[in-house]
């Protein structure tokens, strides 16, 4: 399943049967949070008009004209995933008697030196990803870029919560809008992985 994932760019517009999706929530609910904290939540945005909220927000006309095949192909998709993480979940979490009591990293978000709120959301963005290869689906993750205090505003979502990403999920449509990306060499496997020491 890992070697079949691969982004998709462009979508047919039909629906995805809930049950999938759910299955695809469910898995990603229970993808690992650093001392269970659980500090990891989803905006789920189904059919054309509630996917036209996530992209009216985070596009604009510019973006949209200069990447026309881009965005007919990304705006498709019937499901848009978000996926948000709290700082001050994790931070409140870890400031418990089982975490330390706060010695350090119940301190506040600037004494982390790796959040694990966004590793956290990663392993959900990760499950949601195989799960779709597993359903027969496509996916695409979209990161954030544009216009995140806006669509939170829209969305109802609490302050302190941050977007990680927007995952894109439903059937491919068959045109490739295949990415650049895929033309640079894969690395030398021996070159990442070091054994012993670097």
């Amino acid at each position: 399943m890992l070697r079949r994932r691969q982004m998709c760019r462009s979508f047919a517009s039909d629906p995805v049967d809930a049950t999938v999706l759910e299955r695809i929530l469910s898995g990603a609910l229970s993808a690992p949070t650093a001392g269970n904290t659980q500090g990891t939540s989803w905006v789920v945005l189904e059919g054309a008009a509630q996917t036209a909220t996530y992209w009216d927000t985070t596009t604009d006309d510019a973006w949209r004209s200069r990447n026309p095949d881009w965005f007919s192909g990304l705006a498709r998709a019937p499901v848009v995933l978000l996926a948000y993480a709290s700082p001050a979940v994790y931070v409140a979490r870890y400031a418990e008697p089982d975490k330390g009591g706060g010695a350090e990293l119940g301190t506040g978000p600037e004494a982390w030196p790796i959040p694990y709120w966004y590793g956290d959301a990663a392993f959900g963005v990760m499950s949601v990803l195989l799960q779709a290869v597993d359903a027969g689906l496509g996916a695409c993750v979209l990161g954030n870029f544009r216009r995140e205090a806006d669509l939170a505003r829209t969305l109802g979502v609490p302050d302190g919560w941050r977007l990680f990403c927007a995952v894109l999920i439903g059937k491919p449509d068959g045109r490739s809008h295949r990415s650049a990306s895929l033309d640079r060499p894969d690395a030398d496997g021996a070159a990442r992985v070091h054994h012993g020491r670097w």
